[in-house]
């Protein structure tokens, strides 16, 4: 576009799109909801068992979270290989919520999965985006995401929505008055966290070939979301390391001009994330920051005073607007990354 704006690449109009995708699933989800939440308390499940692979698992480790916080249920992540390759047949299952959560519902390995867990006797729930899968033909109930066709490799909008709806699951189950106002309110905070500025945090990161992504409990899934994004779409060696282990041997290799991006949540934890933000300003590190002001650092903005569960999705929205203008700005076609394609079926 010779003398104008440059179109924006596929990632990020997809990624502008989960506010769509809110608003879609606020219309839709209640018939599907009251279902799924009628069962769950009847069932009352003594574990949860999270199934997903890439994007979709940064979602299972938030959910994971939201869950055992909001529940008080022991969650635990299943390695689909165990199905899959080594064909386990488990025991007994009896009293399991079993939630799977995928983009496209094919990869055989959750399928088979699912299938394990359900002939076992788990109650199975799937999260997928694609209208009819195998997934959901293995699941008691499926959970659509509404995120549409998403054409970039680069999972965003799904991811989002992803989140979301693991949060109106959790809302109905439980019947949290205070995370079912978050839910209704999630388009407009996405919309307001899109708007908001990150591009310190492009600019800073221009040159930068490795980092970390740091976050802990409710935003530990997306500082993994975000460093997958960083390697698939801008080339950065970029690892997600939970605060809690930093000081366990990730310092090491914290030397002055280190870039570390911190994901403070806005829980009970925030007070220990911003502590080791602190110490790694003080340490010399390169400390951009987000969800909290530390001194010393860049800090970032973010849509002030949401519920903790919603504050991740909203983040989410401005770090790939920030990831997509990175890539580009660094060479690179976010819509395209070397050697991946957009569905991975894994045995």
């Amino acid at each position: 576009m010779p003398g104008g704006a440059r179109p924006p690449s596929r990632m990020e109009a997809e990624a502008e799109e989960a506010a769509l995708v809110a608003d879609r699933q606020l219309r839709e989800y209640p018939p599907l909801l009251a279902d799924i939440g009628a069962r769950l308390r009847q069932l009352d499940p003594q574990l949860v068992m999270t199934c997903a692979r890439g994007s979709s698992d940064h979602a299972a480790t938030y959910a994971k979270h939201l869950i055992e916080i909001e529940t008080a249920t022991p969650s635990a992540s299943h390695s689909p290989s165990v199905s899959s390759i080594f064909g386990v047949k488990w025991r007994s299952l009896d009293r399991v919520l079993f939630l799977a959560v995928s983009q496209s519902g094919q990869s055989p390995d959750l399928v088979l999965s699912a299938k394990a867990a359900r002939e076992a006797g788990a109650l199975v729930v799937s999260i997928v985006n694609a209208e009819s899968s195998p997934l959901a033909a293995e699941s008691w109930a499926t959970l659509p995401i509404l995120a549409g066709t998403e054409h970039s490799v680069a999972a965003t909008k799904s991811y989002i929505g992803s989140l979301l709806a693991v949060a109106a699951l959790v809302a109905e189950w439980t019947g949290s008055c205070p995370l079912q106002e978050a839910v209704r309110s999630s388009p407009q905070a996405l919309r307001g966290a899109w708007s908001l500025d990150w591009s310190a945090a492009a600019d800073a990161l221009l040159d930068v070939r490795d980092m970390y992504v740091i976050g802990r409990g409710s935003t530990l899934g997306i500082a993994q979301e975000t460093a997958l994004k960083f390697k698939e779409t801008c080339g950065i060696h970029a690892e997600a390391v939970s605060a809690a282990e930093v000081r366990h041997g990730p310092m090491a290799i914290i030397g002055a001009g280190f870039p570390v991006l911190v994901l403070v949540p806005n829980d009970a934890s925030r007070a220990s994330v911003k502590a080791i933000a602190a110490d790694l300003v003080a340490r010399g590190a390169q400390v951009l920051a987000a969800g909290s002001h530390v001194e010393g650092a860049i800090n970032l903005p973010t849509v002030p005073d949401l519920h903790p569960a919603l504050a991740p999705a909203a983040c989410m929205m401005s770090v790939y607007k920030m990831i997509a203008a990175l890539s580009v700005a660094r060479g690179l076609d976010p819509d395209a990354p070397p050697y991946l394609r957009k569905v991975t079926e894994t045995r």
